[in-house]
């Protein structure tokens, strides 16, 4: 495959859904046919589509007018990993678990497909690597609203997110207000802080607790206690899924066990929720905010990022620049090698700027 020409590609959306990846669809479909002379196939839930060879010709017609709509319309899967997947149970009813690379080589093979776009996170590039150790062209396009991928300053469906989780803190913040509550909103984010602490220092949360910073239970009622002496009888509390005690550990929701990454975070809100009520006596809700940060239209911002990224993809095409991540570094689209980020999570540093605004205005971090 390394020495062919290339004349077809395939396109795939991998892991969670967000904002924006139509935008990236349908300028690598318009640009890859009108520029390139390429065909297209849209491969249907990321590589679950290449396990069980389920792809479709895709031409301009069929992009036209998804650029503001959400989701993807080639589907996505977080369970299907070629190198990991679950093929049945045993007979102690576990998955059973085999790699199914030489099934998705032939079925790339039999589409004639020289080349696939791999648009996801770091799952979908550790897909991708295990395509690229295999002889398949890939390139590879940055996606998720945790912000948490490697080698770039920012994905496309971050900004979307945090704006909708923005509004949701702002709406819980009237709320909270009027029935003089503490309210603890849960966000996504896995175990990055990248989205709750961008959201709750937009939205004025008076604490912040992001999985880098391991929080004090104490420092928090402390904070909430001090607001309501202050006459301030109200807390707004944004708190990452992945965000845990000193000490302690992160709360999991579930175990998927017919995925090849298991464990499901949520539910710290409710736990904090429960505590912060017991000790300071203050009454205390929690929210979680859960899939609706995922979906809903593209931010203008995110339109124009995805299609940014998805014309650099074809341009990589074009040029033979093959086995590459499309990044955002330092204000510009770049390139990295796609091996580089897989398995691998971008978290927020210490002495990150935005932790540093966020205690210069009276915010708590927890700690």
């Amino acid at each position: 495959m390394a020495n062919q020409k290339v004349s077809r590609i395939g396109v795939l959306t991998g892991g969670g859904d967000c904002p924006g990846l139509n935008a990236v669809i349908r300028v690598v479909t318009k640009a890859a046919i009108g520029q390139l002379g390429l065909e297209v196939y849209g491969i249907e839930d990321g590589f679950l589509g290449l396990i069980r060879n389920r792809m479709r010709p895709l031409t301009r017609d069929d992009v036209s007018n998804i650029l503001t709509a959400g989701g993807t319309i080639l589907g996505t899967s977080n369970k299907a990993n070629p190198a990991k997947f679950a093929t049945g149970k045993g007979p102690d009813g576990k998955p059973v678990f085999e790699d199914v690379t030489e099934r998705v080589l032939e079925h790339i093979q039999d589409r004639r497909l020289d080349a696939i776009v791999c648009i996801g996170g770091d799952g979908t590039m550790s897909g991708a690597t295990n395509l690229i150790r295999r002889g398949v062209k890939c390139i590879g396009v940055p996606k998720t609203i945790d912000n948490d991928l490697m080698s770039t300053d920012l994905t496309f469906g971050f900004t979307t997110a945090v704006q909708t989780a923005t509004e949701c803190l702002d709406k819980i913040h009237s709320t909270a207000s009027s029935h003089h509550r503490v309210m603890v909103v849960e966000l996504m984010g896995r175990n990055a802080g990248w989205l709750t602490l961008s959201a709750g220092l937009a939205a004025g949360a008076d604490v912040i607790l992001i999985p880098e910073i391991p929080y004090d239970i104490e420092k928090v009622c402390d904070a909430c206690i001090q607001r309501d002496r202050r006459g301030k009888r109200f807390t707004l509390i944004a708190v990452a899924e992945g965000a845990a005690p000193r000490g302690g550990q992160q709360v999991v929701d579930k175990i998927v066990h017919d995925s090849p990454d298991p464990v499901r975070l949520g539910g710290v809100s409710t736990v904090l929720a429960e505590q912060i009520s017991e000790r300071t006596g203050l009454e205390t809700r929690a929210t979680i905010l859960g899939h609706v940060q995922r979906g809903g239209t593209p931010v203008a911002f995110d339109r124009v990022l995805a299609t940014r990224f998805g014309h650099k993809a074809v341009q990589l095409i074009a040029e033979g620049q093959w086995n590459q991540l499309v990044v955002w570094q330092r204000g510009a689209v770049d390139c990295v090698p796609i091996e580089s980020v897989a398995d691998r999570q971008r978290t927020l540093a210490p002495d990150d700027p935005m932790i540093a605004m966020a205690r210069a205005v009276d915010t708590s971090l927890g700690d």
